[in-house]
């Protein structure tokens, strides 16, 4: 993705790239972890003997340097995020992608990648570059992309922003839809020493449709904020020139919410561990959904539900969530629960359980649980499985 930035910035730095695990020439050790990622790039840098360095990343890249920034402040000179975001879209969002790939492999996503990397114009032009692009994503590790799905479902770093101490450049295309010019002002409102670079005619991977106006914004960015160089020259562009708009304002980012208005007392560790699996595991608009119908009447119900099942049963080490999630429709279909059924198939494929895998669990739930219970529940299952699983056109 970078390869049309080398051959300028390489003339003043020493320049490291790397792949993400199971992407590109890296092996497929898996985490889902944005903060495990940051971990694994300084253990490589270690070996490599560096020790301080300027950090320029790209979607998920972003995230690795705007981790960087936030828990080795020390290490990191200066920063540039381009199309990047503190809170890549939902997490349900994320999750969802990782149950469509393991049922439909990655094809169905690489497919429909450069619509949403490149403008229209670019994409007709470049036909090369689009192949590139949806072999790119084709030939990775499917594991590996679902493991980086869930890394950016628990990645939001809104509330932190606050906190990176380094020059930071904020640099995003006019035309992104992935992470569009509302997430970059948020980035700049947040960080107090940042400035925001909008180009123009430009989607989502910037560094690869417009390669020169990049580069020309990465030196100058480097160059100016790299505290142990003198900065060259400001470069000439080949492309349209990016707008380079003043610092936002830096104000303290919105609090961020969830759960009930209870009194402080009720919520201790265990609500707060509870919450958190409960959204991963049943996603966030359902548990939206639960709080906003939450009043003075079922709330001793719900935080009752979050404490012990949630922050008590699902969190134990004995079972992992797969296991837990069979064990769970088993017993949904034995009572007869049907909406819990629904609810329970999507958190099943979320905790990686294969609409195969649910099939055989159904089958073997009508020897022991009866026909009629299992037919109930296929039906349930079936349609649930559908949505969950269909491609986005």
């Amino acid at each position: 993705m970078w390869d049309r930035q080398i051959p300028e910035l390489t003339r003043q730095w020493r320049v490291i790239r790397f792949d993400l695990p199971g992407h590109g020439g890296s092996p497929a050790h898996a985490t889902t972890s944005i903060a495990e990622l940051a971990d694994r790039l300084v253990a490589t840098l270690d070996a490599l003997g560096v020790e301080r360095f300027g950090y320029a990343g790209c979607d998920i890249g972003g995230a690795v340097g705007a981790q960087l920034a936030l828990t080795r402040p020390h290490r990191v000179t200066s920063l540039a995020l381009v199309s990047s975001s503190p809170r890549y879209g939902t997490a349900d969002a994320w999750r969802q992608r990782g149950v469509v790939i393991r049922t439909n492999g990655l094809d169905p996503i690489a497919r429909t990648a450069p619509e949403h990397w490149f403008t229209p114009g670019f994409a007709g032009a470049q036909s090369a570059i689009v192949e590139w692009a949806v072999q790119m994503v084709r030939t990775t590790d499917p594991g590996c992309y679902i493991a980086a799905c869930e890394a950016l479902a628990a990645y939001d770093v809104r509330s932190s922003l606050g906190r990176v101490g380094v020059p930071t450049l904020v640099v995003v295309g006019a035309e992104d839809q992935v992470t569009p010019t509302t997430d970059a002002r948020t980035l700049v409102a947040g960080i107090p020493d940042a400035s925001l670079a909008l180009i123009p005619g430009t989607s989502h991977l910037a560094p690869v449709e417009q390669p020169a106006a990049v580069s020309e914004l990465l030196i100058r960015h480097f160059s100016t904020a790299w505290h142990d160089k003198p900065g060259p020259p400001a470069l000439g562009a080949a492309a349209p020139k990016p707008q380079i708009a003043p610092p936002m304002p830096t104000h303290a980012p919105p609090a961020i919410e969830s759960g009930l208005s209870q009194p402080a007392q009720v919520r201790g560790g265990t609500y707060e561990q509870g919450i958190k699996v409960r959204r991963e595991v049943l996603g966030d608009a359902h548990v939206d959904r639960v709080e906003a119908g939450t009043d003075d009447f079922n709330a001793d119900f719900h935080d009752f539900i979050t404490r012990y099942a949630w922050g008590e049963t699902w969190t134990r080490p004995g079972l992992d969530r797969r296991t837990r999630s069979v064990i769970t429709l088993t017993a949904l279909v034995a009572r007869g629960h049907r909406e819990e059924l629904a609810l329970h198939t999507r958190a099943a494929l979320r905790n990686g359980l294969t609409p195969a895998e649910i099939r055989e669990i159904l089958l073997h739930t009508a020897v022991y649980c009866g026909v009629p219970a299992a037919n109930s529940a296929f039906a349930v299952a079936q349609k649930v499985i559908q949505e969950e699983t269909t491609p986005e056109a």
